[in-house]
C-alpha cells in the first residue's frame, strides 16, 4: 500500500477563468464594475501598515457592529470568514453531520457537491422545473439540511420571501441555509425571518453587491446559538480568519452603502437593457434578479459563440454541464462593456 493510497480525492471546484490579458472584456466571474467607493479608499490610504506586525481582532468587533446595524441584527448574530466559499464550508462541516441527504437544486453553485464530496455528507439534487425556477414543494421531505441561493446561481431566477418561509415552516428540523450572494440586485433578504425561525442561516459576501471580490469577505446572518456554533468550528480551524486591512476595509464599505446601492441601481438599469435587446435577437433566458443573465440562442451553438465571443476580446462563462450546456452566464458590466458585447453578437449575425 502506498502513500498515494491515504490522499484525499476529490473533484474540486472550477473557477471562472482570471486571464491576464488585460484587452479581455471579462463578463465571466460576477465581478461589479464598479469602484467600491471613496471610504474604502480613505480606509485603505490612512490604514496604518505597522499595526499589521500584531494580530487582527479575531472577533472583527468594528465591522460585526456596523453590519449589525445595517442589517438590524444584534452583533453576535454576524459571522465573518475569508469570502462566502469559506463560510459555505464552515456552514457544511458545521451544520450538516446527520445520516439523511441534505438538499439542493440540480442547477446551483458548484460548489456544494464539492463540499459535499470533501466532508463526506450525502446529498440530493432536486431537479429545477422546465423555467429553472425552484419548486418550493420538492423541499417538503425528509433531509439533513437545506441549501439554495437566492437568487440561484448561474440561472438568476429569485424565490421569494414567503415562498422560503414555507420551506422553512416544512423543515423545523433542519438548518435551512440561503446563500444570498446576490440578493442586492433586485430580491428581498431573507433577514426579517430570522426572528421567527432559529434554524435559518443567511450568507452574504462582499465580492458582488460591495465590489471587494478581491479581498475576501464573507458574512453568516442567524440566531446566536447558531453563530456561536460556527464560531467553534472556525476557533478549531482558524481563529484569526479576517486580517486587518480587510475589516478596515469591510467597515468602511457599510459605512458606504448608500453610493453602493446606487451602483446596484447602474447594474439593474444595464442588466434590462441587455436582456431586452439580447431577446431582440432571438435569445431566449430566465428573468434574473442578479447582476449576471444567462442566455441562450435556440439556433446557435453556446459554446461556439462562447468561443467567437472570446475572439473578440469578450469573455463570458460556459457550462459544460447537463440542461445548460446551451447557456452562457454573462455578467454585466458598464455599459460600455456591454455596448461592445452587444454589437460583437450583433457582428455575429446571431
Amino acid at each position: 500500500m502506498s502513500w498515494k493510497d491515504n490522499l484525499k480525492n476529490v473533484e474540486p471546484y472550477v473557477a471562472g477563468e482570471q486571464p491576464k490579458d488585460k484587452k479581455l472584456i471579462k463578463l465571466n466571474t460576477n465581478e461589479n464594475p464598479y469602484d467600491p467607493g471613496e471610504k474604502v479608499n480613505e480606509a485603505i490610504k490612512s490604514f496604518d501598515a505597522s499595526s499589521l506586525s500584531l494580530y487582527p481582532d479575531p472577533e472583527a468587533t468594528g465591522l460585526k457592529e456596523a453590519l449589525a446595524l445595517y442589517h438590524g441584527v444584534n452583533a453576535n448574530q454576524i459571522f465573518l470568514g475569508n469570502g462566502s466559499d469559506e463560510v459555505l464550508a464552515l456552514i457544511f462541516l458545521t451544520c450538516f453531520n446527520g445520516e439523511k441527504p441534505i438538499l439542493f437544486p440540480d442547477i446551483t453553485y458548484s460548489f456544494y457537491p464539492v463540499y459535499c464530496h470533501l466532508f463526506d455528507i450525502p446529498y440530493t439534487q432536486i431537479p429545477l422545473d422546465e423555467q429553472f425556477r425552484i419548486n418550493k414543494e420538492d423541499y417538503y421531505v425528509e433531509n439533513g439540511g437545506v441549501i439554495f441561493p437566492n437568487p440561484n446561481a448561474p440561472t438568476g431566477a429569485l424565490l421569494f420571501v414567503e415562498d422560503i418561509r414555507d420551506i422553512l415552516l416544512h423543515n423545523k428540523d433542519s438548518v435551512v441555509v440561503i446563500d444570498e450572494a446576490y440578493i442586492d440586485f433586485g430580491g428581498e433578504s431573507s433577514v426579517k425571518l430570522l426572528e421567527e425561525f432559529d434554524n435559518l442561516l443567511i450568507t452574504q459576501t462582499f465580492s458582488k453587491f460591495r465590489s471587494l471580490a478581491g479581498i475576501r469577505l464573507g458574512v453568516v446572518i442567524g440566531n446566536e446559538y447558531l453563530i456561536s456554533r460556527l464560531n467553534d468550528v472556525k476557533n478549531s480551524f482558524n481563529s484569526y480568519p479576517l486580517d486587518r486591512l480587510a475589516q478596515a476595509i469591510g467597515k468602511a464599505s457599510v459605512m458606504d452603502s448608500d453610493y453602493i446601492k446606487e451602483n446596484a441601481k447602474k447594474i439593474i438599469a444595464t442588466r434590462e437593457r441587455v436582456a431586452a435587446r439580447l431577446k431582440e435577437l432571438g435569445f431566449v433566458m430566465p428573468e434574473s434578479r442578479s447582476n449576471f443573465i444567462f442566455v441562450k440562442h435556440p439556433s446557435y451553438d453556446a459554446n461556439k459563440l462562447f468561443k467567437e465571443l472570446r475572439d473578440q476580446h469578450i469573455l463570458v462563462r460556459h457550462f459544460n454541464a447537463p440542461r445548460i450546456d446551451q447557456y452562457l452566464r454573462i455578467s454585466i458590466g458598464t455599459d460600455e462593456q456591454m455596448d461592445e458585447l452587444l454589437k460583437a453578437i450583433e457582428n455575429l449575425e446571431v
